[in-house]
């Protein structure tokens, strides 16, 4: 072989060689970075498996909670409402939960609403008066500036008059004749109470004051005196009852007396009778005598 054969063939060595270094590194990596995300995918998917154990420990962790807010739904409360606080106008009542109180209680307030009556609370009294001047106020509830109040002075036989006050309270003084107002109250433009009021005069006023004590004290009088008449009616019962036998040994002899009298005036009476039935004239007795006598 010639020298110049022998060094083609050891520098087609030496790239062989080469070529074989450069390729075994490139498969190393390649093989490396395939290993690397097998081993995430196994990490990501015990991380899955972990998420998903800790979701099902969750899951029965409030599984009770649940429960219980389902138990909670299916309570029933019953409701009941109580007296309103008006008979007419507009008032107040309680809401009352008769079941399912919060604290176990067998009744529990829950709120306090509006109640409705009927419109009309005909005629009403001041809230204040003296002989100068009268007081007069509009149904109404909190907040008092809720409601609209219009204010009205009755004339018979004529068409009221619209007073400019618009607040819930009027002040009228008295006048020489009586005067009749009325007060509308309205909520949303809708009349939901009315009442009346009548301003009398100062003399009137005055003739109703003094009048008012003489009646009282008449009532007074009657109540009390027919009080002591049923306090001694129950005591004399009482004493009755409880001294039957010396009531029934007073009142024995003077019951019997009577009875008595009343045998011994029959008795008279049956004796008068048979007398009156005797014959006056025995049959024969004249004859017998007049012959005697001669």
């Amino acid at each position: 072989m010639s020298p110049r054969g022998t060094g083609c063939s050891a520098g087609l060595l030496l790239t062989v060689g080469w070529l074989l270094l450069a390729v075994l590194p490139s498969a190393r990596g390649t093989n490396v970075t395939a290993a690397v995300p097998d081993a995430g995918l196994a990490h990501e998917g015990e991380g899955e498996e972990e998420t998903e154990n800790n979701d099902s420990e969750t899951a029965e962790n409030y599984a009770p909670t649940e429960t219980e807010d389902v138990s909670n739904a299916n309570v029933v409360k019953e409701v009941e409402f109580g007296m309103c606080t008006v008979t007419c106008g507009i008032g107040v009542r309680e809401v009352i939960l008769t079941n399912g109180c919060p604290t176990g209680e067998s009744k529990c307030v829950v709120r306090v609403e509006e109640c409705r009556g009927p419109t009309d609370c005909g005629w009403g009294k001041p809230i204040s008066e003296s002989l100068e001047s009268v007081r007069l106020a509009c149904i109404h509830t909190s907040p008092i500036n809720r409601f609209k109040y219009i204010w009205k002075l009755l004339r018979p036989d004529q068409q009221s008059i619209v007073l400019v006050n618009d607040s819930a309270i009027l002040e009228v003084r008295r006048e020489n004749y009586p005067l009749a107002f009325q007060c509308d109250t309205l909520d949303n433009n809708e009349i939901v109470a009315t009442i009346k009021f009548t301003i009398y005069t100062s003399s009137e006023l005055q003739m109703r004051r003094s009048g008012l004590p003489v009646t009282d004290a008449a009532l007074i009088f009657v109540l009390t005196v027919g009080v002591i008449i049923c306090v001694f009616i129950i005591f004399l019962l009482i004493f009755i009852i409880v001294n039957w036998a010396a009531v029934k040994a007073f009142w024995g002899p003077k019951a019997s007396t009577p009875e008595v009298q009343s045998e011994q005036s029959s008795g008279r009476y049956k004796d008068s009778t048979s007398l009156d039935q005797l014959p006056t004239e025995m049959p024969g007795e004249d004859d017998a005598l007049s012959e005697w006598n001669e």
